[in-house]
């Protein structure tokens, strides 16, 4: 496959003007490129797609000086505005983190290509053979906040799966995201494909964001990545269709059957592993029968890693003695009604202690999300009910809430976690990013 285009567009970050352009032009202009590149590219073998996956993957890895060097500015400017370290945290980008991210690139490249998939067929009885097939979406539009590597991520899916995307990334990894995307885009056309697979409309700023809202026929999909704030301004003003991710209150209940020894580790992970997720833990549940014995341990844990526990009346009678004992009144406070309704994104559990099972069950329904919950229990029975009773994309056995992650579960990467109920939910990989047609065939059928 050859390019029509022999240099990337002004539509590059890198090749953007000093002074903010015109957001609705930007986007038209960057949309119509977009489609024309999807369109060229759509008939692109296996093997073409994970070539460039490949040279997106080394491009990232040649240039992660430059993107680093980027990623320092953005970071000395986010704690220059007193940016959360949770929050900073996501927006970091070390050697480690772009070696990941590179090596997540090239287990995309090793999943099957989900285009023209069957989904299903069947023969009917007057003889036409029916199927219907994977298709692209099309072009993509993703509006996320400061996860530069979001970028990546969304960018390989749509490679994989023929789509172009159209990205607006926050301001906070403006310089981040810029050489990102500038490294793929030279990817790109050092494999003879269409740059304009993956570019950007963040020189726009936030009129850009509603630019893209508002870019129905040129966007095919739109999908909102970040807090709640973002996710639903986008669902309540796109006139594009959205895919729905959502915010991550997330629940572990722990019954009076677990093995509270590995739910003392389970708690720890996923509250303290990366706190600024959408998959971290921000609520325990604690069977009553247990929390003398549980409570204590688990505190100390987390105390350890500098966790401020919200807790209820009966949670602080459990766990004011040790507080005292270990030095840590100041990181164990009273919960209020806002506590089982935040999505912290820092060091911050609110912990309450439930009459059994169906007390944990109802306080979920009632503040959950619909991101992602956990219950940790030996019982089965236990385990069967807590799975019939909630109603969220990923429920975890025994096991912490941070695996519910396209990496982690065998996508490679993902293009966010939806909450919703329609097309995709919880995380969404390279199946998501496709549509169906249906094909037809006959000989000579005509339908009386």
């Amino acid at each position: 496959m050859t390019t029509t285009r022999s240099a990337p567009p002004s539509t590059s970050a890198a090749h953007a003007p000093s002074a903010q352009p015109d957001a609705h032009a930007l986007v038209r202009e960057t949309g119509l490129a977009a489609r024309a590149a999807q369109r060229e590219f759509a008939g692109a073998t296996r093997a073409v797609k994970d070539a460039a996956l490949l040279s997106m993957a080394s491009a990232l890895r040649a240039r992660s000086g430059s993107i680093r060097a980027a990623n320092e500015d953005d970071l000395a400017a986010a704690r220059e505005a007193g940016m959360k370290e949770g929050l900073v945290d996501r927006l970091a980008l070390d050697q480690a983190r772009i070696e990941r991210i590179a090596a997540s690139v090239e287990e995309i490249a090793a999943l099957p290509d989900p285009v023209g998939q069957v989904v299903d067929g069947s023969v009917m009885p007057n003889g036409l053979r029916v199927r219907r097939l994977r298709v692209p979406m099309g072009v993509v539009g993703m509006i996320y906040e400061a996860r530069p590597n979001v970028t990546v991520d969304v960018a390989a899916l749509a490679v994989k799966s023929g789509n172009a995307v159209v990205l607006r990334g926050g301001s906070a990894a403006g310089r981040s995201n810029a050489a990102i995307v500038a490294a793929l885009r030279a990817s790109l056309a050092s494999q003879g494909l269409p740059a304009d697979l993956v570019t950007t409309i963040d020189p726009a700023g936030r009129e850009g964001a509603q630019a893209l809202m508002r870019a129905r026929g040129l966007i095919d999909v739109l999908v909102p990545r970040g807090g709640a704030g973002l996710i639903r301004a986008v669902v309540e003003n796109s006139s594009v269709p959205v895919i729905e991710t959502g915010s991550g209150n997330c629940h572990v209940y722990v019954d009076a059957s677990a093995d509270l020894a590995a739910a003392v580790g389970i708690i720890v992970n996923a509250k303290t592993q990366r706190v600024g997720v959408c998959n971290a833990a921000e609520t325990l549940l604690v069977h009553q029968d247990v929390a003398r014995e549980y409570l204590p341990a688990a505190a100390r844990a987390l105390w350890e890693r500098g966790t401020i526990l919200h807790a209820d009346d009966a949670s602080r009678a459990v766990l004011a003695d040790p507080a005292v004992e270990a030095g840590m009144e100041r990181l164990l406070v009273a919960a209020v009604e806002e506590d089982w309704e935040t999505e912290y994104g820092s060091l911050d559990l609110a912990v309450r202690v439930v009459d059994g099972l169906e007390a944990a069950i109802s306080h979920i329904r009632r503040y959950t999300t619909g991101h992602t919950e956990a219950v940790l229990a030996q019982d089965v029975a236990v385990v069967n009910r807590f799975i019939a009773g909630m109603d969220s994309a990923a429920v975890m056995v025994n096991a912490s809430t941070r695996f519910t992650d396209g990496g982690q579960l065998g996508l490679g990467a993902e293009l966010g976690i939806s909450t919703q109920k329609l097309h995709a939910r919880g995380p969404m990989g390279l199946a998501d990013l496709t549509t169906t047609t249906w094909v037809v065939e006959g000989d000579g059928h005509v339908r009386p």
